[in-house]
């Protein structure tokens, strides 16, 4: 038989309305009697029964996760993260793929909010205009995207070019291709401003090429530009983008990294997998989810404090066999040119 608030109260010596104020609005009840019940409820099994806890505190209980493209590997570890930390706090997660579909993304937000307590948005594309407008409607926590004062979760983007940059001029890289992802992804625009700012700092000739989707097609159809542009190194979006120029640059005999370096981003679980084994920086995906659950659970026992809640975390460059020294044939035979910005 499940047991029931009135078997925790009589065991932990309280009424029943004690037990449900002490697991429910802990803060109306002394902390010695608190630990009391919550010990009590542990030792009996006492699971609460969510849509009674709903009723009385007008909780549902859920929480709701937007993600890009789930197909993509870098977003379930962020799922996974996500759905972990939950289930510790005893939220259940709705889950909405949104299919890089930057329209659809505001109606989808729209019917989620209706089912849970608030939501974490990760990677949104759409406009900012949109997404203030969501924010009026319940608490959200961001994953990959800074707006204002929401609070968010992203990583070092600054010390993620710093370290790319910084582990390819080692090699003797001085002109340097980046393949940009789309142009509504807001960690595009972050990686693209850190990484201008980081050239600006040396003698490194950098040329952007893009905008493409940031899946393995969009790799492909961005390596003979990449070729053509005379680089002997090239940064990708992201990590599929990386692989759709390994591949295309194997059907045109380009060998890697022999004739030109590839690193890529994010460190998803087939950069290890290919050959060469990809050179990547590895972005903390499953530590992320977990904190944008925790800023989330923050925010829902203090709006006021909403603000003050923003992480960055840390990165690592992830040395694989993708990048290695440029020839000095390829070094002597490259002119020295500006830095070339295509348009975006």
């Amino acid at each position: 038989m499940a047991v029931t608030i009135k078997d925790v109260a009589r065991a932990a010596g309280v009424s029943a309305s004690t037990v449900t104020r002490a697991l429910s609005n802990p803060e109306m009840v002394n902390l010695a009697t608190r630990e009391r019940v919550r010990q009590t409820a542990a030792a009996l099994g006492y699971q609460p029964n969510r849509a009674a806890r709903g009723l009385i505190t007008g909780r549902t209980g859920n929480l709701g996760l937007l993600v890009p493209d789930l197909a993509n590997p870098f977003f379930p570890s962020i799922v996974k993260g996500v759905q972990a930390r939950a289930h510790e706090a005893d939220y259940a997660v709705f889950l909405v793929d949104t299919d890089e579909d930057a329209t659809a993304e505001a109606g989808l937000v729209s019917k989620l909010s209706k089912q849970v307590d608030g939501l974490i948005l990760c990677s949104p594309r759409m406009a900012e205009d949109e997404l203030r407008t969501i924010l009026g409607e319940t608490p959200v926590v961001l994953i990959n995207r800074r707006v204002g004062r929401v609070p968010s979760v992203t990583p070092a983007f600054t010390d993620a070019m710093r370290q790319a940059v910084s582990h390819l001029t080692a090699l003797g890289h001085r002109r340097i291709a980046y393949v940009a992802g789309p142009r509504s992804s807001w960690a595009n625009r972050e990686r693209v401003r850190a990484l201008r700012a980081v050239v600006a700092q040396g003698h490194v000739d950098l040329v952007e090429i893009g905008n493409v989707m940031p899946q393995f097609p969009g790799g492909v159809a961005a390596a003979d530009q990449v070729l053509a542009a005379d680089v002997t190194a090239v940064i990708a979006y992201n990590d599929l983008v990386a692989l759709g120029l390994l591949h295309r640059f194997a059907a045109r005999g380009v060998a890697v990294p022999a004739d030109i370096s590839l690193l890529g981003f994010d460190d998803i679980a087939l950069a290890e997998m290919v050959h060469p084994s990809l050179t990547t920086v590895a972005l903390p995906k499953e530590q992320a989810g977990r904190a944008a659950v925790d800023l989330l659970l923050q925010l829902l026992e203090q709006p006021d404090r909403a603000g003050a809640a923003r992480r960055e975390l840390p990165v690592q460059l992830m040395v694989r066999g993708s990048t290695g020294p440029t020839s000095a044939k390829r070094t002597a035979e490259a002119p020295h040119r500006k830095r070339d910005s295509p348009p975006m």
